[in-house]
């Protein structure tokens, strides 16, 4: 929608009513926008496709902020929106972390329903093997992978500490794992929709990240 320089707009915070937290806020023209993702002035490439994506493909107003030091895109919102929030406060990471928690919670219903509760049991323990091996923070007990498998990471308050590079290795160690249970990598298509459960904005973050890097062409 809008490609605007720091100049253009007014950057402020408010207090998210229900969390204890600040939401940065930006204004252009009477307009409201809450930030969606930053960048680094090197991936230039990386926030516009982002931003094409969010306006030329979901039909969102949006906004793609051009600093010297970064890139940042941000979408509009209403300000009582904010009380309705259930997950938009997560940084890139954060969001990152929430879908592949949705993947993982994917594979494992998947795998229970065709293959039965035994082999999903056995997921749990080569999941838990691979937070091991990898060295992933705070992941190591068995009972992690179960709470992982069961919680609603969208409404979470607290999510595991990885950085990007975690989950890089978890969605690829979890397609290895998948395709093994299923023979073949068809599961991909019907865990992807496990996604809907997200807001669109943070879905298409989501999508539009996992499309730029190598694990685009597992996950199809």
């Amino acid at each position: 929608m809008f490609i605007l320089k720091r100049q253009d707009v007014e950057i402020s915070s408010i207090q998210h009513p229900k969390k204890d937290q600040q939401v940065p806020i930006l204004d252009y023209q009477g307009q409201t926008f809450r930030l969606i993702s930053v960048f680094k002035a090197s991936q230039e490439e990386e926030a516009r496709a982002l931003w094409r994506e969010l306006t030329d493909n979901r039909g969102k107003a949006c906004v793609l902020l051009e600093e010297p030091e970064r890139f940042s895109v941000w979408g509009k919102i209403r300000l009582e929106q904010l009380g309705n929030d259930t997950g938009g406060s997560h940084g890139k990471t954060g969001i990152l972390i929430q879908a592949s928690i949705l993947l993982l919670q994917g594979v494992y219903i998947d795998i229970e329903e065709f293959l039965g509760a035994r082999q999903a049991a056995l997921l749990e323990k080569d999941i838990a093997e691979v937070f091991q091996q990898k060295q992933f923070p705070q992941t190591s007990p068995p009972e992690t992978v179960k709470s992982l498998v069961s919680i609603d990471p969208l409404a979470a308050t607290k999510l595991p500490p990885w950085q990007e590079a975690h989950v890089v290795i978890f969605l690829q160690e979890l397609h290895r794992l998948g395709k093994s249970y299923f023979g073949n990598a068809n599961f991909t298509k019907q865990v992807i929709y496990k996604l809907e459960d997200m807001p669109e904005t943070e879905r298409s973050l989501f999508l539009s990240w996992l499309n730029q890097s190598p694990l685009g062409k597992l996950w199809q």
